[in-house]
């Protein structure tokens, strides 16, 4: 069984080893609400959390 996670950089969710959005591998199992953008040049939620790419992003992080 995978645990998804948050990266506590990019805020995007995931599973694996590393963030598939900016690489990272500080991530946290303990997060809170999650958005999914899907065209993050349109998107006021992705501009207000400063989101690149589309994907799935936790809103609260611990």
């Amino acid at each position: 069984m995978s645990t998804r996670k948050a990266c506590k950089q990019c805020h995007m969710i995931y599973e694996g080893d590393k963030c598939p959005g900016c690489g990272n591998k500080d991530h946290t199992t303990d997060w809170k609400g999650h958005v999914i953008i899907l065209n993050p040049e349109k998107s006021e939620i992705a501009k207000k959390m400063k989101i690149k790419e589309k994907g799935d992003y936790a809103i609260k992080i611990r």
